[in-house]
C-alpha cells in the first residue's frame, strides 16, 4: 500500500484485526500494525487471546479434560483404560499448534480483505495537516513512517503484578507462564479465584497438581448470580481444589526449591504456605505506555486507560480506542463488537454495543456462563422479577453425557416477563448462553423462549424449561 492510508489500527488483537478487517469491508484503505512475535521473531496477530490468553487456555482445558475423563469417567461408560500416561510435551505442542493455527488465519484475512499488516510497535508522533503521524519500529529495527487521518487504538492489557513479586514466568507466572508449565507441579498455588486463576488451576489439577487458589474477596465470584457461584464453589471443592477466601498476602519469597508464601486468613491467622509455581490473576492494567499519546494531545488517565465517550470516541477528534484500553469488561468478544461498531461509524453508520448483553464465560467443569443482571443486582436495585430455574439434572441429554451438574437459570421481569438475566453452571453453559444473548438484544420475554420449539433431546431444552419455570410452568422438574 503506497498511498495515504484512510486508517491506521494499531493492535491486531481480537478488537483490532476485526476492526481493521469491518473497515477494509466498508472501503477503507487500512494499515493494521502489531508487535506480537512468535517463537521464531515472525509475526503473531491475535493478541493476548490467541497467543497466550483464551486460545491456548481453551487448548489445555480440553486436552486436561480428556485426561481428566480417561481416569476418572470413561469407567461409566464402559470403557477401561490401563496404563494411562500424560504426554505433557505432546499436550503443549499442541497448545502450540492451534495458536499457530490461529496466527495464520488471522494474516490470511488480512491478506483476503486487503488490509496491509505491519509488524512491528507503533507510537505516535504529531498529529500534522495530513493527519495523525506514526512511526512503527519493526523487529529488526527499521522505522517506518505511516500517516492516516484516522486511528484506532487496539492495544490490549497485560497481567497486573502482585507488589513485591515481579513475574519471572519461572516461579512465579502471569497467565503466559501459567500456559506452559513443565514438569507438572506437586504443589502450585493461585492468588486471584478469577477466570484466569480458576481456569488454570483446574488445568494443572486435572494433570496432579495439588492447587491453593488464595483469593482476597470475601466472597466467590461475586460477580456471577450468588445460586451460580454457591454451586461452583461447592463443585471446585468437590474435585480438590482449595479455595481460601477473604485471604491478606504479606510475603512472597522465591528460591531455588520454589515459591514461599505468608499470609492472613479470613479470620486474621497468620499462613504460610510452600509451593513449586505460583500463577498470579490478579487482574490486567491497559497496554497504553510507549504509545506516545501526549504528541497527539491525549492523555490516558490515571490507571492507564484511554477515554472515551459511549461510542469509543477519544478526545482528540480522528482517534479512537476499544477493548481492553478503554472502560467495560475485558473480554474478546466486546472488544470485537466495539471493532465493528467504531469501523460502521467510520462510515456513516449507527451501531450500538450493549454491554448488558455481553455474556461472561468460565471455561471451567462445569462451565459457567451468564449474561444480563444477577439476583442479587435486581433486589439491591428494588427491580420486582421472577426467577426460573431447571437443574440438568432432570434433562435426558446431560444424563446420556453423563454430566449433570448444574442448572439453567432465568430472571424475567415481574410485569412485563422481559428477560433480565440468564445464568449457567453445567455442560456447555458456554454455548447455551447465546440463546439467552440473541433473546436478550431482542427483548424478548421469558414466554417467547418458553413457546419456542427445542429439539429432543437436547441441553439447551433447560433453557426452555427455566422459562417455563419463571412462570411455574415447568414440565419436566
Amino acid at each position: 500500500m503506497n498511498a495515504q492510508p484512510d486508517l491506521i489500527v494499531i493492535g491486531a488483537g481480537p478488537g483490532g484485526y476485526i476492526a481493521a478487517i469491518r473497515a477494509a469491508q466498508l472501503g477503507m484503505a487500512v494499515v493494521c500494525i502489531d508487535a506480537w512475535a512468535n517463537a521464531k521473531g515472525g509475526p503473531a496477530p491475535g493478541g493476548t487471546c490467541t497467543n497466550v490468553g483464551c486460545i491456548p487456555s481453551k487448548a489445555l482445558l480440553q486436552s486436561s479434560e480428556h485426561f481428566d475423563q480417561a481416569g476418572h469417567a470413561f469407567a461409566d461408560h464402559g470403557i477401561a483404560v490401563s496404563g494411562l500416561k500424560l504426554d505433557l510435551d505432546r499436550m503443549l505442542a499442541r497448545k502450540e499448534q492451534v495458536v499457530r493455527q490461529n496466527n495464520e488465519g488471522i494474516l490470511y484475512l488480512f491478506k483476503k480483505n486487503k488490509v496491509e499488516f505491519v509488524h512491528g510497535r507503533a507510537a505516535f508522533v504529531a498529529k500534522t495537516a495530513e493527519g495523525f503521524e506514526l512511526n512503527a519500529t519493526t523487529a529488526g529495527g527499521e522505522a517506518r513512517r505511516l500517516v492516516a487521518k484516522q486511528v484506532i487504538i487496539a492495544t490490549g492489557s497485560s497481567p497486573r503484578a502482585l507488589p513485591g513479586a515481579a513475574f519471572d514466568e519461572e516461579r512465579i507466572l502471569s497467565n503466559t507462564g501459567a500456559l506452559a508449565i513443565s514438569p507438572v507441579p506437586k504443589r502450585l498455588g493461585v492468588i486471584g479465584a478469577g477466570v484466569i486463576g480458576l481456569e488454570m488451576g483446574s488445568v494443572w489439577r486435572r494433570l496432579g497438581a495439588q492447587v491453593t487458589v488464595l483469593e482476597a474477596l470475601p466472597e466467590f465470584l461475586g460477580a456471577a448470580d450468588a445460586q451460580v457461584a454457591k454451586e461452583a464453589q461447592k463443585q471446585f471443592k468437590k474435585q480438590g481444589l482449595d479455595i481460601q477466601l477473604g485471604v491478606r498476602i504479606a510475603e512472597v519469597k522465591t528460591s531455588a526449591k520454589g515459591v514461599s508464601l505468608r499470609y492472613a486468613d479470613a479470620a486474621g491467622a497468620e499462613q504460610k504456605l510452600e509451593v513449586d509455581r505460583l500463577i498470579v490473576s490478579i487482574g490486567r492494567v491497559p497496554n497504553t505506555e510507549g504509545l506516545n499519546l501526549q504528541a497527539v494531545g491525549l492523555q490516558a488517565d490515571e490507571r492507564g486507560f484511554v477515554p472515551v465517550d459511549a461510542d469509543c470516541r477519544t478526545p482528540v477528534g480522528g482517534i479512537w480506542a476499544i477493548g481492553d484500553v478503554v472502560r467495560g469488561p475485558m473480554l474478546a468478544h466486546k472488544a470485537e463488537e466495539e471493532g465493528v461498531a467504531v469501523a460502521e461509524r467510520m462510515a456513516g453508520q449507527k451501531p450500538h454495543v450493549d454491554f448488558n448483553t455481553v455474556p461472561w464465560v468460565i471455561y471451567t467443569a462445569p462451565e459457567i456462563a451468564w449474561v444480563g443482571q444477577t439476583e442479587q443486582q435486581l433486589k439491591a436495585a428494588g427491580r420486582a422479577y421472577k426467577a426460573g430455574s431447571f437443574p440438568f439434572l432432570a434433562n435426558g441429554r446431560a444424563r446420556a453425557l453423563g454430566d449433570t451438574t448444574g442448572f439453567v437459570k432465568m430472571l424475567s421481569d415481574a410485569a412485563t416477563d422481559e428477560i433480565l438475566g440468564v445464568h449457567i453452571i453445567g455442560p456447555m453453559a458456554s454455548e447455551l448462553i447465546a440463546e439467552a444473548a440473541v433473546a436478550m438484544e431482542f427483548k424478548a420475554a421469558a414466554e417467547d423462549i418458553a413457546r419456542i420449539c427445542h429439539a429432543h433431546p437436547t441441553l439447551s431444552e433447560s433453557m426452555k424449561e427455566a422459562a417455563l419455570a419463571t412462570d411455574g410452568r415447568g414440565l419436566n422438574f
